[in-house]
């Protein structure tokens, strides 16, 4: 059973919205509108994707679920059972784009990540790399902010696309793209509750904390770094101070391990 035609109303009303307005957002005719709500006719599915990224829903929730008695947000959509839109951008051959995120574009990506005309309008360019396939998306984000140092703010992070967000591995970075955290870099660990993250910074000055998956709406692995920040000459004496540190750090790492043996 779908509730298409029931959600349509529904919505339009919950924005505010009258016919006109509605139809004029997403380029029909008013009285289509009209027809749509007394189900005297069905939307193309050109229609339907315009309005699924208006109102910021999947097209599976705008048609088979009904909004006007709630929905269902028990649990974390991690396996991607609803449809999730993924604008791409293509070369004349065809090929996927990579499109950059850069840092003053963080605030309007946050809204409109799945908008088709907007994830146009960014930079974007392909990157032909033997460590990229072509098979698989992928997204450029400039960081901010020093939570994962030693990856300076500026650096651009090549990212993949993540659909199954049960599959992210322990410990490694991933870009997520939040309801109300905004845009966060971090590494991954699944928390003591299956349908939460734990988040941690490389920077020990910033602690660790909790996420809820039904936070998320997108989620990027972070493959590699394009950086302009090259690193300094280290003067000798701060390479030995760098050794005598490490060795230091080493020997703890031994006396730690040789009392948890004689204590088991």
């Amino acid at each position: 059973m779908s509730y298409l035609n029931d959600n349509i109303k529904y919505l339009r009303k919950q924005k505010g919205f009258t016919q006109s307005e509605f139809a004029e957002r997403i380029g029909i005719k008013r009285s289509l509108i009209g027809a749509y709500e007394e189900h005297r006719a069905e939307p193309k599915i050109e229609t339907i994707q315009k309005m699924s990224y208006l109102f910021n829903l999947s097209l599976d929730a705008l048609i088979n679920r009904n909004l006007g008695r709630g929905m269902d947000a028990s649990l974390p959509d991690s396996e991607g059972r609803t449809l999730r839109v993924l604008p791409i951008v293509v070369d004349r051959d065809n090929r996927e784009m990579i499109s950059i995120v850069p840092v003053q574009a963080r605030a309007g990506y946050m809204h409109s990540y799945s908008d088709p005309e907007y994830i146009q309008d960014l930079p974007k360019f392909n990157l032909p790399l033997t460590e990229l396939y072509p098979d698989k998306s992928y997204r450029i984000f400039q960081i901010e902010g020093d939570s994962m140092l030693p990856v300076t703010p500026g650096s651009y992070v090549i990212c993949e696309y993540t659909e199954n967000w049960d599959h992210m591995k322990q410990g490694e970075g991933y870009m997520l793209i939040t309801k109300t955290n905004g845009i966060l870099f971090k590494r991954v660990w699944e928390d003591d509750k299956n349908d939460h993250l734990l988040l941690k910074s490389d920077n020990p000055e910033h602690e660790p904390f909790d996420l809820s998956k039904k936070e998320l709406v997108e989620v990027w692995k972070s493959l590699g770094l394009i950086t302009f920040d090259m690193p300094e000459e280290q003067k000798p004496e701060e390479k030995k101070t760098d050794d005598l540190v490490s060795a230091i750090n080493q020997l703890q790492e031994d006396v730690k391990k040789l009392k948890d043996r004689a204590e088991s």
